[in-house]
């Protein structure tokens, strides 16, 4: 192995195996609660709790560790208002005639439509944005190496701490996402990536019975 600056690991911690398979069961059992949902409460959440989901999203492995990401929480009534009407914009067009009869027949068990009210009410919006050039400290311009998986994994790290935190969520991707890097004012460096809604249900939120549908481990997995 090619030699390298480093430190002892010390921080990592080993369970015993019947405690290991106790806290598997657990994430497991815990994550299932996590769902997608349309109906966000206005209900306010310290930023705080966001500021620790992103630094935990932070923590997620990366190409060379460039961490080619970038995040925008917003929670301005105006910047969400944009968002809201820009997106729905572009959400018409999609549901009145770019899209293909097939996706929309994929859409229809769920319920959605060109209406996001959820981008005005909800209380926090988090623009997710991938960086083109960039390295381990922010003044740096290097290229960037596995930017999507890298910025998709940090997106599940966030999905998970905001879960975990008791936050619901839902991720959206309107396309085209150009307009996010002018409402949110990033440079032509960034990428708009994903939009994640946070904050705690309405009282009348609801879950498509198409969602709860998962398939087994024996349809997802292959054990050699």
């Amino acid at each position: 192995m090619q030699e390298h600056d480093s430190s002892p690991l010390t921080d990592f911690i080993e369970y015993p195996q019947d405690e290991m398979l106790s806290k598997s069961q657990e994430f497991y059992t815990n994550i299932k609660r996590r769902h997608s949902i349309r109906k966000f409460s206005d209900r306010a959440v310290p930023k705080e709790i966001i500021e620790n989901c992103i630094k935990a999203a932070g923590t997620a492995p990366s190409g060379a560790n460039h961490q080619p990401w970038h995040f925008v929480a917003i929670h301005s009534h105006d910047v969400k208002k944009q968002i809201r009407e820009q997106a729905e914009a572009h959400e018409q067009n999609f549901y009145n005639g770019r899209a293909s009869d097939e996706w929309l027949d994929a859409l229809k068990p769920l319920g959605t439509d060109a209406n996001k009210p959820y981008l005005e009410h909800a209380p926090w919006l988090i623009a997710i944005f991938s960086e083109k050039k960039g390295g381990i400290t922010a003044e740096e311009k290097n290229t960037n190496y596995y930017v999507h998986e890298s910025v998709g994994i940090a997106t599940g790290f966030l999905i998970n701490a905001l879960h975990s935190s008791g936050l619901a969520t839902l991720t959206h991707t309107p396309k085209p996402m150009t307009f996010l890097s002018k409402v949110c004012n990033r440079s032509d460096n960034e990428r708009p990536y994903m939009l994640i809604i946070a904050g705690y249900p309405a009282e009348d939120a609801s879950i498509p019975h198409h969602a709860t549908t998962k398939k087994s481990i024996n349809d997802i997995a292959t054990f050699l």
